[in-house]
């Protein structure tokens, strides 16, 4: 089946801001109309209803043909976030395998790798992990990553898991004066207050000026499933446009706590030679800092996206 529809209680009509949320979901896993295929490349391990599958018996030390990324496409399309185990690559095989895929960003903020494409996140006793908050990566930009593939250097004794949630499932759960309130609303991203608060002032006016503040749609449409997904992220967004500040910030806040709810998400524990391949513009993500002072280490290639409509 496509999808999995569970009944769900409408809630009272009160205003959003004062609106929690209990009992069954709708979860739709495709968007409506989608045919569902089989896949005849690989296995697909389903690790929830409607978000992230682990992929068997692919070899990513052997360059992708044309069929096989084009089946991994639609598993990342249908699934959001997709999962590998027991891959021994190199770095130059890391960033073959999302070049299939497009273009490579490189990070002005995050230390790089062994060549610029590649972004280190190396945490230990003396660096903390600050990832822990929903984000989509890079919405600051004019043009946010289409996606990303993070792959564990080391792990530490325990803990480092990470999170992912499906923010079209997010969309689609929203009550529907919430929809018609936020249709056609575009917010502001920026990096400053994630990013900037480390910079010193001259180089924060720098980077603002190479990376102005974005302004994109509240929700989004997914350029390859025509999905509608909610694009408003804690660590970035900072206002809706045509707001006042204080119903801004109400309305983001309620939003923001949409990725939060367990049944749009998974959860992946990293093993040693494990990568996670994620849809940017389907997604959020939350990286678990529960393993301090131990070190843990992940390397992230990006692939540039297009402006969100």
């Amino acid at each position: 089946m496509s999808e999995t529809i569970i009944a769900v209680e409408r809630p009272l009509n009160l205003p959003y801001r004062k609106r929690g949320r209990t009992g069954p979901y709708v979860l739709n896993r495709l968007p409506a109309g989608t045919e569902e295929k089989p896949y005849t490349l690989f296995t697909v391990k389903p690790l929830g209803p409607i978000i992230g599958a682990e992929i068997e018996g692919v070899d990513l030390r052997i360059p992708l043909t044309d069929e096989l990324k084009e089946e991994l496409n639609r598993a990342l399309l249908e699934w959001k976030v997709i999962f590998f185990r027991n891959q021994p690559i190199t770095s130059e095989q890391h960033l073959d395998l999302a070049r299939k895929w497009g273009d490579l960003e490189t990070h002005p903020f995050i230390p790089q790798g062994d060549v610029e494409e590649v972004a280190r996140f190396t945490k230990n006793e003396k660096a903390v992990g600050y990832e822990n908050v929903w984000h989509s990566d890079v919405s600051w930009r004019l043009n946010p990553a289409l996606g990303a593939i993070l792959r564990l250097v080391e792990a530490p004794p325990a803990g480092g898991d990470t999170l992912w949630a499906d923010m079209g499932a997010a969309y689609d759960n929203l009550p529907d004066e919430v929809k018609e309130r936020i249709e056609g609303l575009t917010a502001i991203h920026d990096f400053t207050h994630a990013f900037g608060r480390h910079l010193p002032e001259e180089a924060l006016a720098a980077k603002q000026i190479e990376f102005p503040a974005a302004e994109h749609p509240v929700v989004r449409t997914h350029p390859e499933t025509g999905r509608k997904t909610l694009f408003v992220n804690t660590a970035f967004t900072t206002k809706i446009v045509g707001l006042e500040q204080e119903e801004s910030e109400e309305l983001l806040q309620y939003l923001f706590k949409q990725a939060h709810a367990p049944e749009y998400q998974v959860r992946f524990h990293w093993e040693p030679d494990s990568l996670a391949f994620w849809d940017n513009r389907a997604t959020q993500h939350y990286a678990a800092s529960d393993y301090f002072p131990n070190r843990r280490q992940v390397e992230r290639v990006s692939i540039v996206g297009d402006r969100p409509y």
